[in-house]
């Protein structure tokens, strides 16, 4: 039990935590306010997935989990795939944006978001939110943080440096991790831009890469390839039986996030197609449109989601 019940931290990320949920509820307080009460129950249902990916967030850094990963990279990669898939990928399905936004004071939310959206000053932060909301753009960042975080080299650097660990590494995944899910999930006012079949084929290729990276580190590897791991005072469990449970944890639980999001996506061809069969043959390309044609997106970053009727919570008020 002392694994568990030792070797918390409480540093100031837990302060920012709770000043982050404080806001999160003025925006909500204040959006209910005009809003109908359909509305504000359903952002109240969202805010709930938002408090949980937070909590994750906090259990990834705080908890003994980032105490172990110091000493076993099995645990690490448990909180690499909390930094990439479990925390972003639920608040993301929380859709905290227009809530953090109408917490600002008085009228100064809306004028943030008129200026973010449409102000001079503004035109190179939307230019690169455009090209980073790019829905391959955003598959390749998450693909490519993932990779090149786990080669021998970048992965040792960050585990002998402190900033380097917690703030590229660790914000890097995170971010990355928040680009990939909005490609997936509804998070209003953010709208998903990728065909459904384009969906598939990036959830299945990001799969891959993770199922080769653990092949990587356990089928094809003779050894520990984290200097980093070798010769630790006080563990007893060989290096690289430790980054074979590892690889094991990358795969399975990769496997684990994938699998459900592929069957939602598959579902939702089947119903664009309505059979089987028109699925099918969308995902085989024997039909008459191409990847990238297929189910034709709508223009636009910000928006409703793509998923979303028009009076979609976030639609008005």
């Amino acid at each position: 039990m002392s694994y568990l019940t030792d070797h918390w931290s409480f540093d100031p990320f837990l302060i920012l935590a709770i000043v982050v949920v404080g806001w999160h509820e003025i925006g909500l307080w204040r959006l209910a306010r005009r809003s109908r009460p359909e509305r504000t129950r359903e952002r109240r249902l969202r805010s709930l997935w938002f408090y949980a990916g937070l909590v994750l967030l906090l259990l990834a850094v705080e908890s003994p989990i980032d105490y172990w990963a110091d000493d076993y990279f099995s645990v690490h990669m448990v909180q690499h795939l909390l930094l990439m898939f479990a925390a972003p990928s639920l608040i993301v399905a929380g859709a905290p944006w227009q809530p953090l936004l109408d917490a600002l004071p008085g009228r100064s939310g809306r004028s943030v978001t008129r200026g973010v959206l449409a102000g001079g000053w503004s035109r190179p932060l939307r230019a690169l939110g455009g090209l980073v909301l790019r829905p391959w753009v955003s598959i390749g960042l998450f693909n490519a943080m993932m990779i090149l975080w786990h080669l021998p080299g970048p992965f040792d650097l960050a585990q002998r440096n402190s900033a380097v660990h917690i703030w590229l590494m660790h914000g890097s995944f995170f971010a990355a991790g928040v680009l990939f899910w909005l490609q997936f999930i509804p998070s209003p006012p953010f709208r998903r831009r990728m065909p459904l079949l384009s969906q598939a084929a990036a959830l299945l290729a990001t799969n891959v890469i993770m199922i080769g990276m653990a092949m990587a580190l356990s089928i094809f590897a003779a050894g520990s390839v984290y200097s980093v791991y070798d010769h630790i005072p006080g563990v007893t469990l060989p290096p690289f039986a430790d980054q074979q449970i590892g690889a094991a944890i990358l795969w399975v639980c990769g496997d684990f996030w994938a699998v459900p999001t592929m069957i939602t996506i598959i579902r939702q061809m089947v119903v664009a197609d309505g059979s089987v069969s028109g699925a099918l043959d969308k995902m085989l390309n024997r039909g008459s449109t191409n990847l990238t044609g297929w189910g034709r997106p709508r223009s636009g970053a910000l928006a409703d989601v793509g998923a979303q009727p028009p009076s979609s919570p976030e639609a008005g008020p």
